[in-house]
């Protein structure tokens, strides 16, 4: 393992499940809740899944699983890959408390065992904003070709470049060059909602940030051929970018 993503395991194992119930209630209470609705808790996603049932998905960094569960209830297979056993509990116990089942591999993404599950998964699925944890992108994307069958999909959803240079989403990160490719400390996703003596002894995440072309270039030298590019409004001001969503799909072997 990378020694920066010891370090990020280390930052989203602190506290991580504590944080999902502050947040979201217990699984019990948020399954209550997906269970109304499973597809509108995919919210703007679900118009990129054009089925659910009997198809593979693998959830990259899916953290809680509050996209894997309910695209488990509506009969997708998926086993989510994440670095933290902190959300592990939370997700495994929320698919109980919703009567359903995902696979949950706690592991270093570039170590997956593709010996396993190389080739074998219709749609690789990420969002919430995961690429920045990643400092070697190629690598990264030429592992989710590898996970995909020929002709497989991958929809990646993230922050938007954008927030290089403006916290548009009030992550409460420091603003850099838009094309700086800076290796930086900040502080994990949700640090902000602790009080502030918890907050200064928080273990620190390892980022860094890409520009669209670096992120669009390296889906197409991987081999993918790119199908769509949407870029979504910030929550905090919807007259500028916050997110984006690609969508592109495994060349099929000749």
């Amino acid at each position: 393992m990378e020694d920066y993503s010891k370090q990020n395991k280390l930052a989203w194992e602190y506290s991580a499940y504590d944080f999902w119930v502050r947040d979201s209630g217990t699984p019990a209470e948020r399954a209550e809740a997906i269970l109304h609705d499973p597809a509108a808790s995919l919210k703007r996603f679900a118009k990129y899944f054009d089925r659910y049932d009997g198809i593979r998905i693998a959830n990259i960094c899916g953290s809680c699983g509050k996209k894997a569960v309910p695209l488990a209830l509506l009969g997708a297979q998926v086993t989510v890959f994440d670095i933290s056993r902190e959300n592990q509990r939370y997700a495994l116990e929320l698919a109980e408390a919703a009567g359903t089942k995902i696979t949950y591999t706690v592991c270093d993404i570039y170590e997956i065992d593709l010996a396993q599950y190389g080739g074998t998964f219709d749609i690789v699925f990420m969002e919430g904003g995961i690429l920045h944890y990643f400092h070697d992108l190629p690598r990264f994307m030429q592992i989710m070709g590898d996970l995909l069958k020929p002709c497989g999909r991958m929809i990646c959803s993230d922050f938007h470049p954008f927030t290089k240079i403006a916290d548009t989403l009030s992550l409460e990160q420091q603003p850099r060059g838009y094309f700086s490719d800076d290796v930086f400390e900040g502080e994990m996703a949700h640090a902000r909602f602790y009080p502030a003596e918890i907050r200064s002894v928080m273990p620190k995440c390892s980022y860094r940030k890409y520009t669209i072309s670096q992120i669009i270039n390296t889906v197409l030298d991987t081999g993918f051929i790119l199908r769509r590019f949407d870029e979504h409004p910030a929550w905090t001001d919807p007259t500028v970018p916050g997110e984006f969503t690609l969508i592109a799909i495994k060349e099929a072997i000749p």
